[in-house]
């Protein structure tokens, strides 16, 4: 594997040593079910071949080293172990340090440091998980260096847990469970309020899952994410005064339809409809994919962008331009956005023969349009996190 040698030899340049272990961790992308996760509601990604690569290497002191190579000019950026807090001119390396964070605060003794040179595929800002994939992988280096025995589930959990308490971004599981727990071939069906999961195997037989990139900046942190969960946070608590709940992802479609009288905001109302009706529309799209029924599922997901359009207001103009121009390519059965929205991707099922003019006519209407060019990679369905032997 190239990357992996040229990764190697990078190390010792660096550091002035030799990497002892190489580990791989995928981004994700999701099928359909958006702004669902933090609702208590269901979703159905899958990780990708596309991700961030690590080379290791233990220390006998306690200080620890990281290195991007997509980042050279950040250099390598240097902490102890002892003492560690966010601070914005550690940049990308918060991620890593914040799984080392949570793992000490759940008891779990971090004995020496670590060299760690870093190398990530995800487009920068795209909205595939980069933060998750990084968050994961330093989680599993430290587990399998160290031999901490930590269950991956959990080890999901601490990951989420960096990213809402050191990072600052009140993210769902959804992303660092994809990243985590994924399997070759499969989508994982999750239950977001309870973490009960079941792999979907994915049979395209002649279509392909095409992620279409914007090319505009993608940031959760900076994004309007907080301000949804919240709206989603005020719509809940009137529900809960004429239905005992605990998730917006408990109410079937009707059941919304008949309390939504309770919740007084127009905007808020607008916000839970989306929650409601996407869980619904994932656990049918489920269904639809296991009964072969691929016209079906690519329905739903255009419905799934509509409704993060008009009711949860996350797309904006480069994703509504790119799924609305897939809609009208031959061999397209679906496409929407995926991720948080405001920039980042969309995710399309298209014909294998077809996949040459999609990409070549988006790519003319959309520049036209937008200014500049959108990027597309096919994705292959890929493991989650681990070492690579």
């Amino acid at each position: 594997m190239d990357i992996v040698k040229n990764m190697q030899a990078e190390f010792k340049k660096i550091f002035g040593d030799q990497a002892t272990s190489t580990f791989f961790s995928p981004g994700r992308v999701n099928l359909i079910g958006e702004h669902t996760d933090y609702n208590g509601g269901n979703v159905f990604p899958c990780a990708i071949s596309l991700g961030t690569y690590a080379v290791a290497a233990k220390r006998t002191d306690k200080k620890m080293r990281l290195y991007s190579m997509n980042i050279p000019e950040k250099g390598v950026i240097e902490f102890e172990i002892a003492s560690l807090s966010y601070d914005k001119k550690y940049d990308w390396a918060n991620y890593p340090m914040g799984v080392i964070q949570i793992l000490q605060n759940h008891g779990f003794e971090i004995a020496t440091g670590f060299d760690i040179l870093f190398y990530g595929t995800l487009p920068n800002g795209a909205g595939l998980s980069s933060s998750a994939s990084l968050e994961v992988l330093t989680g599993v280096i430290l587990n399998e260096f160290l031999n901490l025995k930590i269950d991956r589930v959990d080890l999901v959990k601490m990951s989420q847990e960096a990213e809402n308490k050191f990072v600052g971004v009140n993210c769902g599981i959804m992303d660092q469970f994809a990243v985590g727990m994924g399997k070759k071939n499969h989508a994982i069906l999750l239950d977001c309020n309870t973490l009960v999961y079941r792999y979907s195997k994915i049979e395209l037989n002649g279509y392909s899952i095409v992620i279409a990139n914007t090319n505009k900046r993608h940031s959760l942190g900076d994004s309007k994410y907080n301000e949804r969960r919240g709206e989603c946070e005020a719509a809940l608590a009137q529900l809960q005064t004429v239905k005992s709940m605990k998730a917006l992802g408990e109410l079937t479609d009707a059941q919304f339809d008949e309390l939504s009288k309770a919740i007084s905001n127009p905007i808020q109302r607008k916000r839970a409809h989306h929650a409601v009706y996407e869980n619904q529309r994932t656990l049918e799209a489920v269904a639809a994919l296991e009964n072969k029924d691929l016209v079906k599922f690519g329905q739903l997901m255009n419905a799934s962008h509509v409704s993060l359009r008009d009711d949860y207001e996350v797309t904006g103009i480069e994703l509504d331009t790119l799924a609305e121009l897939a809609w009208k390519q031959e061999g397209v059965l679906g496409s929407r956005m995926t991720g948080g929205g405001f920039g980042g991707c969309t995710v399309s099922i298209v014909k294998d023969e077809c996949i040459a003019a999609f990409e070549k006519n988006i790519a003319a209407e959309y520049t036209a349009k937008i200014g500049y060019a959108p990027d597309f990679y096919v994705a292959n369905i890929s493991d989650g996190a681990g070492l690579i032997k």
